[in-house]
């Protein structure tokens, strides 16, 4: 049985980045607070954790003072630097730098265009980290949308200034971009339409179906609660039946294996390469007694 990691499989920058801080931070001091999971997979989380990182919530967050906090990729809203500011909290910015320049966008763009009755819609996920931070920039008065269905929250006589969560799917945002396009009444209002997805997340996806087209069964290992994971896991299972959602080696069945001579292992720009490593001898050893 031939067994292959992708080669662009493992940490995106934004995460490989804010990874590196916490363990620099964790060896010089021993201890650090992180606001909400530095990363979606539980496996690195626990590493982590062993090391010496605290995760905490935001009401936890609140209730701090005279210590670290490591701000993950995804970003915060300005009411978080304000109170760790107010509260002698040092925050270790760990804020993806792609992510941080479309915070600065979105700031400049209300700022500029308030008045002026135009919305910046962000389609993304409405509880999702990086759209909060992002929402926070226009003091949360932006129309945020996961779906067609939330098209309605528009009103189409007005301008719009469309951005998107960096993760989310190119396919999407084009097709909710064309739907806004074609519902916007009268000559005045227009559609500014901000090319924001990641390049490493819409990039990968031609390489991900490719070498899953190239293997027998593709085992996509992320986290359940991944967005990104979901996207890409979706991708893979387009040009390949026999593709599976995995979170551990425990998840693997051996029949999966039946029968299949080429076996391809994958994941979320979340999951850990060391991650993948594991499955790779997991699935070595079910093959040796299969």
């Amino acid at each position: 049985m031939d067994i292959e990691i992708d080669p662009y499989a493992g940490f995106c920058f934004g995460v490989t980045r804010v990874v590196s801080k916490a363990e620099e931070i964790i060896r010089q001091y021993g201890l650090l607070y992180c606001l909400g999971e530095i990363v979606h997979n539980r496996k690195e989380i626990e590493r982590l954790e062993d090391m010496g990182l605290k995760t905490i919530t935001y009401d936890d967050f609140y209730t701090l003072s005279d210590c670290r906090v490591l701000i993950r990729a995804h970003g915060e809203p300005p009411e978080i630097y304000e109170y760790a500011f107010r509260n002698n909290i040092e925050l270790i910015d760990g804020t993806c730098p792609i992510v941080l320049r479309l915070q600065s966008r979105i700031k400049r763009d209300f700022l500029e265009q308030d008045g002026n009755g135009a919305q910046i819609v962000i389609f993304g996920k409405k509880d999702h980290a990086e759209v909060r931070g992002l929402a926070g920039q226009t003091k949360y008065m932006t129309v945020i949308i996961e779906s067609e269905d939330d098209l309605e929250k528009i009103d189409f006589t007005r301008p719009v200034h469309l951005y998107a969560q960096t993760t989310m799917s190119p396919d999407r945002y084009n097709l909710l971009k064309e739907q806004i396009i074609n519902k916007m009444k009268g000559d005045a209002p227009l559609v500014k339409c901000n090319q924001s997805i990641c390049g490493q997340v819409s990039g990968r996806v031609p390489r991900l179906k490719e070498f899953c087209t190239s293997h027998d069964l593709i085992l996509f290992v992320s986290y359940v609660q991944s967005s990104n994971g979901k996207l890409l896991f979706a991708q893979c299972k387009s040009v390949n039946e026999k593709s599976y959602f995995v979170s551990s080696v425990g998840d693997v069945r051996s029949e999966w294996l039946t029968n299949v001579r080429h076996v391809g292992i994958t994941g979320a720009t979340s999951t850990p390469r060391w991650l993948l490593e594991e499955f790779k001898v997991h699935i070595s050893k079910l093959g040796r007694i299969g």
